[in-house]
C-alpha cells in the first residue's frame, strides 16, 4: 500500500499491467497453464470474458481470453454467451449510475465547461453526438464506466430493458470482430 501511495499515477500502472497480463497471456507459451484452465473454462468463461469486457481495468484481459477461446468455439454461439454477459457487467454500472448518481449527473449539466461546450452547438444535435458518442464507447473496449454514464445524460429516459437491448447489440458486433480476428490468428 505505501508503494501505490507513492507512485505519481497508479491507476495508468495497474491499467498498463493488465494490457502486459493480456499480452503474456496471448503470446507467451510459459502461461501454458493459464491457457489451459481458460479453454476449459467453457460457457462460463465465455459468459465471464464478456462481463469483463466491460470494465476499463479487465478489457484488456477479457480480449485475450476471447481471442483465445476463438478458436474452439463456434463463432456465434461464442458471441452470443459472451455478449450476453457483456449485458450483466452492463447492467450492474447502469443500475449503479441511474440510482447512485442521478443527483451528481444533474448537476453535471451545471459546469461552466458544460454549458459553454454544449452551448456551441444545437441541442438536438449535442443529444444525438452524446448518444453516438455513448455506443461508440460502450461497444469499443474503451471503459463502459465512461460510456455508460454518457448515455444516461444524454438520455435520462432510457430504460433497463432498452439499454439492455442496446448493449447486447454494441457489444455483440464487437465481440464478434474480435472472435473474427482469433479465428484468423
Amino acid at each position: 500500500m505505501k508503494l501505490l501511495k507513492r507512485l505519481k499515477y497508479p491507476k495508468f500502472l495497474l491499467l498498463i499491467l493488465t494490457i502486459a497480463i493480456a499480452y503474456l497471456l496471448f503470446s507467451d507459451e510459459s502461461f501454458s497453464p493459464i491457457r489451459q484452465i481458460i479453454l476449459s473454462s467453457g460457457i462460463i468463461g465465455l459468459f465471464l470474458a464478456g462481463i469483463l469486457f466491460d470494465y476499463g481495468f479487465t478489457s484488456a484481459p477479457a480480449i485475450a481470453i476471447l481471442l483465445l477461446m476463438a478458436p474452439t468455439y463456434n463463432i456465434f454461439f461464442a458471441t452470443l454467451i459472451a455478449g450476453l454477459g457483456s449485458v450483466v457487467g452492463d447492467i450492474l454500472i447502469f443500475k449503479l449510475i441511474r440510482c447512485s448518481f442521478s443527483d451528481e449527473i444533474k448537476r453535471f449539466n451545471h459546469i461552466k465547461l458544460i454549458k459553454k461546450i454544449g452551448g456551441c452547438m444545437p441541442p438536438k444535435l449535442r443529444h444525438y453526438l452524446s448518444i453516438v458518442l455513448a455506443g461508440f464507447i460502450i461497444a469499443s473496449p474503451l471503459p463502459d464506466e465512461i460510456g455508460v454514464p454518457l448515455l444516461v445524460v444524454a438520455y435520462h429516459k432510457l430504460s433497463t430493458k432498452w439499454f439492455a437491448l442496446l448493449s447486447f447489440i454494441l457489444h455483440t458486433i464487437m465481440i464478434l470482430i474480435i472472435f473474427w480476428i482469433g479465428k484468423g490468428i
